[in-house]
């Protein structure tokens, strides 16, 4: 059984309602799923789990949000080299550039992204939830 982490900051409730769609694919497929807060995450638990999904929205200028999740996400980065992972979260106004940046530093620091991100503009609608639901599943 592989065991998933699904490492998360939601401001709304959007981010966690997609993180919960990750989790139900995850475990839908078999896997052992944790659900962890960013302020409970850093480098010592990256090589717990066969596998990550990272879900933050889009804050300000699109970028990470930048008091808890950022700050972790930055600790860990070196950490991520040829751990399957993947990335998913909600915005409210641009075009999803915090996300198109977000898999630019994962594959840098040399990350595997198992599937496609998923992102949901708002409230995630039915595909967005089915998207997630699949991420999650591609992970176990």
């Amino acid at each position: 059984m592989s065991k998933v982490a699904v490492v998360y900051w939601s401001g709304t409730g959007n981010t966690e309602a997609m993180a919960k769609a990750v989790e139900e694919g995850a475990k839908g497929a078999g896997a052992e799923v944790s659900v962890i807060a960013p302020s409970d995450f850093d480098t010592s638990k990256v090589a717990e789990f066969d596998a990550i999904a990272f879900g933050c929205p889009a804050m300000g200028n699109e970028v990470l949000e930048e008091s808890e999740f950022d700050p972790m996400f930055t600790g860990i980065e070196s950490a991520l080299k040829d751990k399957k992972i993947a990335l998913f979260g909600s915005y409210g106004w641009g075009d999803g550039q915090w996300m198109r940046d977000w898999e630019d530093r994962c594959k840098a620091a040399g990350a595997v992204l198992a599937v496609e991100s998923v992102m949901a503009n708002n409230d995630p609608d039915a595909d967005a939830v089915a998207n997630c639901k699949a991420l999650g599943a591609a992970l176990a």
